[in-house]
């Protein structure tokens, strides 16, 4: 079971970065991150980063209207026969990361 959900996320994680990278024609520059995928398969959470930090709110935004689209493309290009709903977010756990790798490069 592990397994699959590993490969499923795998999956997501790939599909989303194409995905975006095809739908988000503007700065700033969006990259998946992560994919938790729950335990009943039904949600799955895509963690991205996004540079400039100060664009996040724009890009959840447009990453949030595009939510549809992307279950879409997944169902398409996905060859899976349960869709999970997506949610994005920002990767704290990255942004966390960079701020302690500043703080010892000072």
């Amino acid at each position: 079971m592990q397994d699959q959900k590993d490969r499923r996320e795998s999956l997501f994680r790939e599909l989303a970065a194409e995905f975006i990278a095809a739908e988000a024609n503007m700065p700033p520059m969006i990259t998946v991150t992560a994919v938790r995928l729950g335990a009943d398969f039904g949600h799955a959470t895509i963690f991205v980063t996004v540079y400039p930090e100060e664009s996040e709110g724009d890009a959840l935004n447009f990453l949030k209207r595009k939510g549809s689209e992307f279950r879409g493309f997944v169902k398409n290009r996905g060859n899976i026969k349960v869709i999970p709903f997506f949610d994005f977010k920002v990767d704290l756990g990255d942004k966390h990361r960079r701020d302690l790798d500043s703080l010892t490069l000072d």
